[in-house]
């Protein structure tokens, strides 16, 4: 039978920085089916750590109002939360309600 190797928790994953630009620690990483959290900065073609687990306020757009639970995706051209999974990543849940005008929204990724 195959077995496993336990290799950490999951809850920061070594991630190598193939872009342009240079990563900020906090800045948003879409994943393909999810989003990460810089842990630190990560220069071009270096490795750093991001974040898989916890809740994050980020910026959200002002014209969608979210419930607790509501699924939501991070529209990387806009660099804001949206509830539109359309050509966006997915992201989390919201973690608490937020106003239909309202800016910024918690949700928990992972």
């Amino acid at each position: 039978m195959p077995k496993g190797t336990y290799i950490q928790k999951g809850e920061t994953i070594d991630y190598t920085n193939g872009g342009a630009s240079a990563i900020g620690y906090g800045d948003v990483i879409p994943l393909v089916t999810r989003i990460g959290m810089a842990g630190e900065d990560i220069a071009v073609g270096a490795t750093g750590s991001v974040k898989t687990t916890g809740i994050y306020e980020l910026p959200a757009v002002n014209n969608a109002a979210f419930a607790v639970g509501d699924q939501l995706y991070w529209d990387a051209a806009a660099g804001n939360l949206t509830n539109v999974s359309a050509g966006n990543t997915p992201a989390g849940w919201a973690t608490e309600p937020k106003a239909l005008a309202g800016t910024t929204a918690r949700v928990k990724i992972g």
